[in-house]
């Protein structure tokens, strides 16, 4: 299963340096699972094959608005209304003024001006040039209509040897956009709070306790409700991830401690708590100052530890706990429903989401998971393994309909 199965994409290619990572993009679109079409403009093929792009899409690469195809006599006008969505990666200068103005001089730009097909924009330029007035306004007049999506440019070394923004977006990025732009929008109005990653308990100042947790399904997850329109404040303990696309506020933490208080204060004003977080259970019961250093004389060290707060039990005991649903989850190595039924009475939980971390293959880290959903009703729901994103997909499209109905009720309710 993948961010995109089954999704139609038009994977259109401006004259760029970055057009030469075309070949690459359209292979993990389809790893993705979309199924990829290509049309090039005559400047992209001078950073990149068309027989290239013709071999990793498994289909004819689209170049000539003169030529008729065996299969339509119009190419032009059905290209694009033959898919789901049109992505412009790079998309030059050139390409977004002539969109902007309703220039259709070549396929691509007649393509996109003869169907309604949403367009997701993802602009790669020289530094200078993206930050030319005339160029900002033309994208800024763009972003106003909503047919198009803009996935911002990143920030790196480019081919003109400046270091700046300008930098075409990684394929990861671009695929999670896509997503994003596909997703229905019925969680419009749910208010999301989601934590994710660990939390470090500094032992001394180079040292800490803490756990393997990534953050990567958090991540994921919080990803996949802001995809569907939730407006989502992710609170991430000490990680290496970009904040992804869509998310309205990140609150970057460490301790335990901290998190709470982050938790607590996004608390009132949310609709959804997904506590995703693996928070350590014990921290030091003193910080020392200096780095702790071993000595010849200790063959061991003992370090009294004190428990952390249980976060997920502390929110679930607040007065207006009952406005919010709740999401845990339980990471075991052993008897997983039995902890996972447990936790959630003793919690007060809606649902919990139970996942066996035994094994190095599932769980932790950025790699695969797969777990069941319990929920308040007894119902057991089974999530075979996948990809994070496309189990946190999957998971958030499952809930969807909850979410939606408990929002309804609260407004309903304070109207």
């Amino acid at each position: 299963m993948g961010l995109l199965d089954g999704k139609r994409i038009l994977l259109g290619l401006g004259g760029g340096i970055s057009a030469y990572k075309g070949p690459e993009l359209v292979r993990r679109l389809r790893d993705a699972g979309a199924d990829v079409q290509v049309v090039v403009t005559a400047a992209a093929t001078h950073f990149v094959s068309p027989l290239a792009l013709e071999v990793v899409s498994g289909h004819p690469v689209y170049q000539d608005l003169w030529r008729a195809d065996a299969g339509s006599r119009i190419v032009h006008t059905d290209l694009g209304k033959d898919v789901d969505l049109i992505v412009l990666a790079p998309a030059t200068a050139d390409l977004i003024g002539k969109i902007r103005h309703g220039l259709a001089d070549d396929l691509l730009t007649t393509t996109i001006m003869a169907c309604r097909t949403p367009v997701l924009v993802c602009p790669a330029m020289n530094t200078e040039m993206l930050g030319n007035p005339l160029v900002a306004a033309n994208i800024d007049h763009l972003r106003t209509l909503p047919r198009y999506t803009f996935l911002e440019p990143g920030v790196g070394l480019l081919a003109c040897g400046i270091t700046g923004p300008g930098r075409q977006p990684d394929p990861p990025e671009i695929i999670q956009a896509a997503a994003a732009v596909l997703a229905p929008n019925d969680l419009v109005g749910v208010r999301a709070l989601v934590s994710a990653g660990p939390t470090h308990e500094p032992l001394d100042p180079v040292r800490y306790l803490g756990n393997r947790s990534s953050g990567t399904m958090g991540f994921a997850l919080a990803r996949a409700l802001a995809a569907r329109g939730a407006e989502v404040t992710l609170v991430a303990g000490p990680v290496t991830l970009r904040t992804p696309v869509g998310i309205a506020r990140r609150i970057d933490v460490e301790t335990a401690d901290e998190m709470l208080a982050a938790l607590e204060g996004a608390f009132p004003s949310s609709d959804l708590l997904v506590m995703s977080a693996a928070v350590a259970d014990y921290r030091p019961r003193e910080r020392q100052d200096t780095k702790i250093k071993k000595r010849a004389s200790e063959s061991d060290l003992s370090l009294p530890l004190f428990r952390t707060p249980d976060i997920l039990l502390s929110l679930s005991r607040r007065p207006d706990r009952a406005r919010l649903l709740l999401l845990g989850f339980a990471a075991e190595t052993n008897d997983v429903a039995g902890y996972a039924r447990q936790k959630l009475v003793e919690k007060d939980l809606d649902w919990i989401f139970a996942n066996d971390v035994s094994t190095a293959e599932l769980g932790f880290g950025p790699g695969d998971n797969a777990g069941q959903l319990f929920a308040r009703d007894g119902s057991v729901t089974t999530f075979d393994r996948a990809a994070k994103d496309a189990l946190a997909t999957a998971l958030v499209a499952h809930l969807a309909p909850t979410l939606s109905a408990h929002r309804a009720t609260l407004e309903a309710s304070h109207p």
